[in-house]
């Protein structure tokens, strides 16, 4: 195979590559602004249940009753939920299951394993669930086991599902391993390609968010009233905000994870458009020199034949 005919086959394998990282960028591009936009429909959800709150927590307030109770499937509300002793300590780390998102993993692996650090609690003291398989190797590098691992679901349709998974999880965390304190890890989205780690403390419950819900005026004419027993109604609403920062940590990791996979495409593009300039350039000076050794060649034979 000739030199040149070797570049055109590197120029139309860099212009099938180059085609491929766009529609990567296109549907990158594509999946942070659904994600964005599920983790921006929970805000009015999230009001819902925070008046809810409000509500009960006002009359048990007025009446000084007790909010303790257990349904049954570990989500009581009784003391548990509020205390600030460490225990034993559970942690969600969300990274990806796909690859070609740059330092997505590594990154916020390493700000978990940090944070770990500063606890200083033994291995028995501490309960790991690992969502998005990528992330196992950098934790086990770290000396961490993994209790388990949860696969990050491909598309918004699957969040819900694996929400409810884990909230049976933690469920039986709290009931049967008496895991009083559980923190989530995930990418936290700035922009459509700036993301960095969070972390959010999904148990204890904040004292001071409680007070501050109880605080906060009722801005309708109607009064509010309910039925059913007061710590039956906590449950529930705890339930339903669980749910919801579940749902925004797997909703912002994934935003964050397409946003840096949007981030590794633009490079990969910017590279290819320089080698695709560089194999276009040599072959149009190959061509060229050939045109001209080919012209030459019959300038040649033109003048020994006279």
């Amino acid at each position: 195979m000739s030199s040149i005919e070797l570049l055109q086959r590197q120029i139309h394998t860099a212009q099938d590559l180059q085609a491929v990282v766009k529609m990567m960028k296109v549907l990158a591009a594509l999946n942070i602004h659904q994600y964005q936009q599920a983790v921006a429909s929970l805000a009015e959800y999230n009001r819902t249940i925070e008046m809810g709150l409000h509500v009960v927590l006002k009359a048990a307030h007025t009446h000084d009753a007790s909010l303790q109770h257990d349904n049954g499937d570990g989500f009581n509300t009784d003391s548990q939920s509020l205390s600030t002793d460490l225990g034993r300590c559970g942690v969600i780390i969300f990274g990806s299951e796909q690859g070609m998102c740059g330092q997505f993993n590594e990154q916020i692996s390493h700000y978990a394993i940090a944070e770990l650090e500063k606890l200083k609690l033994s291995p028995e003291h501490l309960a790991i669930f690992a969502v998005g398989s990528r992330l196992i190797s950098h934790l086990e590098t770290a000396g961490y086991g993994i209790e388990q691992t949860f696969a990050m679901p491909g598309s918004l349709a699957g969040i819900t599902s694996m929400v409810q998974e884990i909230l049976m999880h933690i469920a039986r965390w709290r009931d049967r391993e008496q895991i009083v304190q559980i923190t989530l890890f995930y990418n936290h989205l700035h922009s459509n390609t700036l993301w960095e780690p969070y972390k959010l403390q999904l148990l204890p419950l904040d004292g001071e968010w409680l007070q501050h819900i109880e605080s906060q005026e009722w801005r309708s004419r109607t009064l509010p009233t309910f039925t059913m027993p007061s710590d039956v109604l906590v449950a529930s609403l705890l339930r339903q905000y669980f749910f919801i920062l579940l749902y925004r940590a797997f909703g912002e990791s994934l935003a964050g994870e397409n946003a840096s996979r949007l981030a590794s495409m633009q490079v990969a593009e910017k590279n290819i458009e320089e080698r695709l300039t560089e194999f276009t350039g040599e072959f149009q000076q190959k061509r060229q020199t050939a045109i001209t050794d080919e012209l030459l060649e019959i300038i040649s034979a033109f003048e020994l034949s006279h």
